[in-house]
């Protein structure tokens, strides 16, 4: 008798302490990434016209073309590993509910073209590591499975800086703009 009670409160606590752990879990499950723009809530997709894909954010995946397939990955391809999402534009797909956002992608493309810029962005959070010359670049993308995120090491003034990005390519650049002091 006071085996089978000490079972029963032994699976009580173990169902209660799972019960508790799952609901940590699911907590952050859909919830947008750092490098999403703000002021956005209850969108599910951001299509990256840079790297012409789409990020689902209740399922957390990028979903791209490959080999004329569209799959669902949690990272981008390899050929995108520098690709900043903090700094590339996000369209807010604000007008899209269903399960294929590539469904239009043709128009997607054209109307929001490699190196589209749109109203400024501020994104959800800031990028880690920014600021660290210790090579700590999570605010890369994941493009492979086992490593953390891209190149990382070699920060700094390279030839694939400031892509992407024109707002801060001529700061402090006394090349070719022909301003002078006033």
């Amino acid at each position: 008798m006071k085996t089978l009670k000490l079972l029963v409160i032994v699976m009580a606590l173990f169902l209660a302490g799972t019960t508790q752990a799952q609901v940590s879990v699911n907590v952050n499950v859909g919830a947008p990434p750092m490098w999403g723009p703000v002021g956005y809530s209850g969108v599910q997709y951001y299509y990256l016209p840079d790297v012409e894909a789409y990020y689902d954010i209740p399922s957390s995946m990028f979903i791209y073309q490959s080999g004329g397939v569209w799959i669902h990955r949690t990272y981008l391809p390899v050929r995108y590993r520098s690709y900043d999402l903090y700094s590339g534009y996000k369209v807010v797909m604000t007008d899209y509910h269903g399960s294929k956002p590539y469904y239009r992608h043709n128009d997607y493309k054209v109307k929001y073209a490699k190196g589209y810029h749109g109203p400024a962005q501020k994104n959800i959070g800031s990028k880690p590591g920014k600021g660290n010359s210790n090579g700590n670049s999570k605010f890369r993308n994941q493009s492979y499975k086992s490593s953390s995120y891209s190149k990382g090491k070699n920060q700094g003034p390279s030839k694939g800086q400031g892509q992407g990005n024109s707002k801060n390519s001529n700061k402090g650049n006394s090349k070719g703009g022909g301003h002078g002091k006033k």
